[in-house]
This record gives C-alpha cells, sequence and structure tokens, in this order.
C-alpha cells in the first residue's frame, strides 16, 4: 500500500478546498437563477431570496410560454443552431481534412491564409454591405454563412487528424481502391467522434447565445432569435427599474418583468446544459488531443 508524505496529504486538501470554492462560485448563480424563476418576485426584488426559492410559483414559466414572440423566437433559435451547426460542421470537416494531408501541395500558404484571416479582416460595414447586396438579409442565411467555417476551429481538427488517425490506416485503404471521400466518410470520421462532439458543442453554443448578427441584420420581428428577444427583456427591466424606480404603480409590472426574466433565462439554457452530458466523454477527449498533440 502506497504511503503519502504530510506534504501531499495538505496538497491534496488544499486542492480540494480550492475546488470545492470554484464550484460554489460556478454553482451559486446557476443556483440562484433557477430559485428565483420559481419564487415570489417580491422576496427577489427585496433581496430575501439568496439560494432556496421562496412561495414557489410557476407563473413565470407560464407567462413565457403564452407569450407567442417568445415561442416563435425560440423555435428560431432551434433552427438556426441546427443549421448552422450542420453547415459550420460540413465546412472545417472539408477544410480541415486535405490540409491534413501532407501530399497536399500548398497547404502552408492556405493555412497561412487563413490564419491570416484571424487577425484582420474587413470589418463590419463592409460584411454588412456585402450581406446586404447579396440579399441575405432578414434571412436565415445572414446568419450562418458569413460565420460558417471557424479557422481556430479548423486547426484544431487538422491537428486531430494529423495525430489522432493513424496515417497508415489512410494509406492501406488507398492501395485496397479507396477515394479521398471514401476515406473521409468512412474510415477518418468514424474514428473522430471525439473532436466532432468538441466542435458541434463549441458551434452550437455560438449559436444559441449569438445575438450580434440578429440584430444588425434582422429588422422582422418573427425572425429574432430568442437571445435577441431576452436582450430586451433584460434592458427594458433595467430601464423601467431606473426611470420608475419610485412610481408604486409599476410595483407589479416590475415583478412580473422579473419572474419573466428569470424564467426565460432558464427557458434559453435549459437545451445546452441537456445536451452537454450527452458529450461529455467525447468533448472531454477530444479537448485533451487537440490541445496536447499540436
Amino acid at each position: 500500500m502506497e504511503t503519502r508524505s504530510l506534504g501531499d496529504k495538505w496538497f491534496e486538501a488544499v486542492n480540494i478546498a480550492l475546488l470545492a470554492m470554484l464550484s460554489i462560485v460556478v454553482l451559486y448563480p446557476l443556483l440562484f437563477v433557477l430559485s428565483a424563476s420559481v419564487s415570489n418576485p417580491a422576496h427577489v426584488l427585496n433581496g430575501d431570496m439568496w439560494l432556496f426559492p421562496k412561495e414557489l410559483t410557476w407563473a413565470g414559466y407560464e407567462k413565457v410560454f403564452e407569450n407567442k414572440e417568445i415561442v416563435s423566437s425560440y423555435i428560431n433559435t432551434i433552427v438556426y443552431t441546427v443549421v448552422g451547426t450542420a453547415i459550420n460542421l460540413v465546412m472545417t470537416v472539408m477544410a480541415a481534412y486535405p490540409l491534413s494531408k501532407r501530399d497536399l501541395r500548398g497547404r502552408n500558404l492556405m493555412m497561412a491564409i487563413m490564419v491570416f484571416t484571424m487577425f484582420f479582416s474587413g470589418g463590419l460595414i463592409p460584411t454588412y454591405m456585402l450581406v446586404k447586396q447579396l440579399g441575405m438579409t432578414n434571412s436565415i442565411w445572414a446568419l450562418v454563412i458569413p460565420n460558417a467555417v471557424s479557422v481556430w476551429n479548423i486547426i484544431i481538427m487538422r491537428t486531430f487528424f494529423q495525430t489522432g488517425i493513424p496515417n497508415e490506416i489512410q494509406e492501406a485503404a488507398a492501395i485496397d481502391g479507396c477515394s479521398d471521400m471514401r476515406i473521409l466518410r468512412q474510415i477518418v470520421l468514424p474514428l473522430s467522434m471525439p473532436i466532432l462532439a468538441v466542435m458541434i458543442l463549441f458551434y452550437g453554443v455560438g449559436h444559441w447565445n449569438a445575438y450580434f448578427n440578429a440584430m444588425i441584420y434582422l429588422t422582422d420581428r418573427s425572425d429574432y432569435p430568442l437571445q435577441l428577444i431576452l436582450r430586451e427583456i433584460l434592458i427594458q427591466g433595467q430601464m423601467e427599474q431606473m426611470t420608475n424606480a419610485g412610481d408604486s404603480s409599476h410595483a407589479k409590472t416590475l415583478m412580473d418583468e422579473e419572474l419573466i426574466k428569470y424564467a426565460v433565462v432558464v427557458v434559453a439554457n435549459l437545451p445546452i446544459l441537456a445536451l452537454y452530458p450527452f458529450l461529455q466523454k467525447y468533448f472531454v477527449k477530444g479537448v485533451m488531443v487537440g490541445a496536447l498533440k499540436g
């Protein structure tokens, strides 16, 4: 049986204490928002509720799902996330796989050009003019096409293809007559589930939380994503609290908005929180491979 020194025990105790403190710091905001969404808003506004719910109520969630604008924006966000992530994944794989081939001529030059775009871009105004001239404003394509691929994610996936999949397997398949597309489809992708899970999570979270492009390119409220509606609710609630702080006639309105605000935050983040446990084992492995074998 292995014996540990006193220094090792102290080191482990300090690590446990630090990790426990970090967990509390991370989990407290989540628990507070969840508790506030089902508590009497008067207790939340007065500061009486700080961790556990007080006077349990589901009125906030009822108001959220009764609001047709919130429901339609929720559906829009799901569509934008699914379509956008699918496009991102296909584009990233199709760019990273050829760049991982050592016999591809000019791959270093192409990689350098891609990396250049990470530091220098055309800017917001030229990008908006281009999107407008292409006729993509007020459509889903304005949200998914300009951000169709991330150079950083291409680098991560290219590194995985180079280091995580033995080149001998691909060479053996090529000798047997497999084309590059068949090698990619039947050999490389089935062996790349960890990095694919990482890409799905990265791109999916990015699309789910995005609101700036929608604010710039969309003018029809029926096309708004959930995060843009949530932004309006939060800003509107803050403005009313500042401008009508001493007006008692707005007390009930403010309490209703407080309930809706926390309920929408919970509903908006629930799908991502529910998705992560299913991708966790692939996510951890994929991140470690991309980080350590680059």
